[in-house]
C-alpha cells in the first residue's frame, strides 16, 4: 500500500499518500484521529499510523 515511503512520513507525503488536503491532514492530526507526533513545529507520522487509519476508516479491522 505505502511500500514507496519511508517509516516515517512527513505531512506533505501523508497528504499524497491519504489522497486528501493539508487542512484535513492537520484537522486529524490536531484531533488524534491520526496518530503522529511533533518534532518542532514539524510533523512526523508513522506508516502504520496511516495505514491503520485507512482500515479503522473503512471499518476492514
Amino acid at each position: 500500500m505505502l511500500e514507496q515511503y519511508d517509516d516515517l512520513l512527513t505531512a506533505e507525503e501523508a497528504c499524497e499518500a491519504l489522497k486528501m488536503g493539508k487542512n484535513a491532514l492537520y484537522a486529524l492530526l490536531g484531533s488524534g484521529e491520526l496518530k503522529a507526533f511533533r518534532n518542532g513545529r514539524v510533523w512526523r507520522i508513522p506508516k502504520e499510523a496511516v495505514i491503520e487509519f485507512v482500515y479503522t476508516r473503512c471499518r476492514l479491522k
